[in-house]
């Protein structure tokens, strides 16, 4: 039955029911276009579906199956593109801008319900155009519409799409380019500009952001339509397979509540909701760094804002134990990211602990620009706020209060902590950022504690480019940690502790095998009789494994803390489930731990708790993350060097969390 050979089969057998069920392959996952949930307002219709994986576990072979959704726009490609023609006024510049908007992008063409990748636009071909069918005859793609699918097409001068379809001949994989016609193609997926709408993306969550009780709902259904259906159940029986008529279920055990300790001997009792706002805002934090010499950089528009927010920082920070001095405020005619680079520069010759620039909009490019000046050419820790964050009257002490706590983490400070009992251990968390645009290139960032506390943190990156093992500069980065931990702590770590998070299932192997191995022998460049014992455990977020708890009247999410380490882990491997984050809305996604490695004397029960008390200390938030801390800041940190600063930030800036 688990044989890896019969494993492949089933999926298979499942995608051939999807298929006799008449759902519509997207990408990896099946949608169903007859449950379409149309968005008028937006112009936008929400396909669900489902997203299936047969899997060996410990108790046998069993089907994870779990609902998904697709977001597919109701405008043509045609349509978009006379858009841009009337923009351009007749000019032809509106081509250029098609052709960067469309390659690359997902389409969906209705009359099949398939979706291709557009690689290419043939400005010189029309529906005119004629192409040879298999018998050999000549058709122009207007009568093959029309004779296949009774498909009228009315623009006969629109250009064709290109797309690169691979395809399977006796077991060969071979590419052909398929002509799509834009005014059948459908958009897929949602725009910059549409998730940047909170309108848009409140409309979408109310379709896709399913609640435990009707995502049972959906699952029971969907199993006893593949269990009703005639033809599904000719194809199981002749396997001699059974799919049951419901999910499994299981018992779990839930972790106690972590108190949090905050400056001053205070104490947030620990609760199930697992929210400390109150308590951060209210109690002094643990080590505080005042604000003494700081200086503000926004427009004239934007004056008056400023002067609230300053005056807003003066009241609120008291309470948090940090002393705020005002601030210089220097303000510029426009936002002209020139002008804000110069503001900068001047600062230069002056004693400045932290700079502040208010954008009047959110653009990425000025963004960059702040801090590409700020990490790497006048290395100074610097807060990038968007106006209409601080706009609002009765938003802004909440607003400010958070700000507060984050200007003090790039400073050096620390805000609250979690009882951890361990000593000499250095925890580190992994994290790869991958450049879409650049295939072959990618980020790596290394996060690591430098005290007992975990409070305080060391970070690195690595780059991973063509023809560069992945591994020789990890190595690097962590021997630079373990340096620095020696120089902070007096003493090697006994124990160092690596969440390496960003390794799906194909890769498992590759990091057990490769990567394991060498940061352990790296240790031995340090000291020759040096040998800390090493506790190396994947974190897996992409995952389609859900639980929900059953409540008093119906199935709700389960607590933070809820732990699941039998039945739907892997047979061979020492793997466990976590629930840590609270939600408000949907399904509480479990994230998977695989403990790919471990010379310690840390039992399962251990690990599973040290990894939940670090989702407690991610110091952006006043909760439990998804992710232990350190791979949450090894993830912030990757994000900014890939898509703002393309380098490594000044080492002035390495011990302090610069890039929150």
């Amino acid at each position: 039955m688990g044989h890896p050979l019969a494993i492949h089969h089933y999926n298979v057998l499942f995608r051939r029911i999807m298929n006799i069920l008449g759902l519509a392959l997207h990408g990896r996952h099946f949608f169903d276009p007859m449950g379409a949930k149309p968005i008028p307002e937006h112009k936008l219709e929400v396909w669900p579906g489902f997203v299936t994986a047969i899997h060996e576990f410990e108790d046998g072979v069993m089907l994870c199956c779990d609902a998904s959704h697709r977001v597919l726009r109701k405008q043509t490609v045609s349509e978009l593109m006379t858009d841009l023609v009337n923009i351009a006024r007749g000019a032809d510049s509106w081509k250029q801008e098609f052709t960067n908007l469309m390659i690359g992008q997902q389409v969906l063409t209705r009359y099949n319900n398939k979706v291709y990748r557009v690689d290419d636009i043939d400005f010189n071909s029309t529906p005119m155009n004629t192409f040879s069918m298999r018998n050999g005859e000549q058709v122009t793609y207007i009568d093959y519409y029309k004779r296949h699918y009774d498909v009228n097409i009315i623009d006969k001068g629109q250009p064709l799409l290109k797309s690169k379809v691979k395809a399977k001949v006796k077991g060969q994989e071979l590419s052909q380019i398929v002509d799509l016609i834009p005014e059948l193609c459908f958009l897929s997926g949602i725009t910059d500009s549409m998730r940047a709408d909170f309108k848009v993306m409140k409309s979408i969550a109310q379709h896709t952001m399913v609640a435990p009780s009707l995502r049972q709902k959906a699952l029971i259904k969907f199993l006893r339509n593949i269990n009703g259906n005639k033809e599904v159940r000719t194809l199981l029986d002749s396997w001699g397979l059974h799919l049951e008529d419901t999910n499994i279920t299981l018992p779990a055990r839930c972790l106690a509540p972590e108190d949090i300790y905050h400056g001053r001997n205070a104490i947030s009792a620990g609760t199930l909701n697992c929210d400390w706002g109150r308590g951060a805002t209210n109690n002094p934090v643990m080590s505080a760094v005042d604000l003494g010499s700081w200086y503000i950089i926004c427009t004239n528009r934007d004056d008056k804002i400023a002067d609230e927010f300053v005056n807003m920082c003066s009241k609120v920070s008291s309470k948090m134990g940090i002393q705020v001095k005002k601030p210089t405020v220097w303000t510029i005619p426009n936002d002209n990211t020139q002008l804000y680079i110069q503001q900068i520069q001047r600062l230069k010759t002056l004693q400045v602990q932290i700079v502040v620039v208010i954008l009047p909009i959110a653009r990425a490019d000025k963004y960059a620009a702040v801090k590409k000046m700020c990490c790497i050419e006048f290395p100074v820790p610097s807060q990038v706020i968007i106006t209409k964050t601080i706009r609002p009257p009765d938003k802004l002490r909440s607003v400010t209060q958070k700000i507060i706590l984050q200007m003090n983490c790039k400073l050096g400070g620390t805000l609250w902590s979690v009882k951890i009992p361990m000593k000499n251990t250095m925890v580190v968390g992994l994290d790869t950022y991958h450049d879409a645009s650049q295939r072959s290139h990618s980020v790596g960032a290394i996060v690591a504690s430098m005290n007992p506390q975990m409070s305080r943190w060391y970070s690195k990156i690595y780059s991973q480019g063509v023809g560069i093992e992945l591994i020789d500069g990890l190595t690097q980065a962590l021997l630079a940690c373990v340096n620095k931990y020696r120089e902070v702590n007096n003493v090697l770590p006994e124990q160092i502790f690596i969440y390496r998070d960003g390794v799906g299932d194909g890769q498992l192997g590759v990091c057990v095998d490769h990567e394991v191995p060498q940061l352990i022998a790296a240790c031995q460049h340090i000291a020759p009789n040096y040998s800390p014992k090493f506790l190396v455990v994947v974190v897996q977020k992409r995952i389609s494994t859900r639980f929900y708890t059953q409540g008093n009247v119906d199935y709700v999410n389960p607590p933070p803390g809820s732990v699941l380490d039998h039945s739907v882990t892997r047979r061979d491997m020492f793997d466990f489930f976590l629930v840590s984050q609270n939600v408000r809305q949907g399904t509480v996604a479990p994230t998977h731990y695989i403990v790919a490695h471990n010379t310690t004397t840390m039992d399962p029960d251990k690990i599973q708790r040290l990894t939940y008390k670090l989702t407690h200390l991610y110091y952006n938030w006043c909760g439990t993350v998804r992710v232990p801390a350190p791979c949450q800041y090894a993830h912030k940190l990757a994000s900014l060097v890939g898509d703002s600063i393309h380098k490594e930030a000044d080492e002035s800036l390495a011990d302090k969390l610069y890039y929150l």
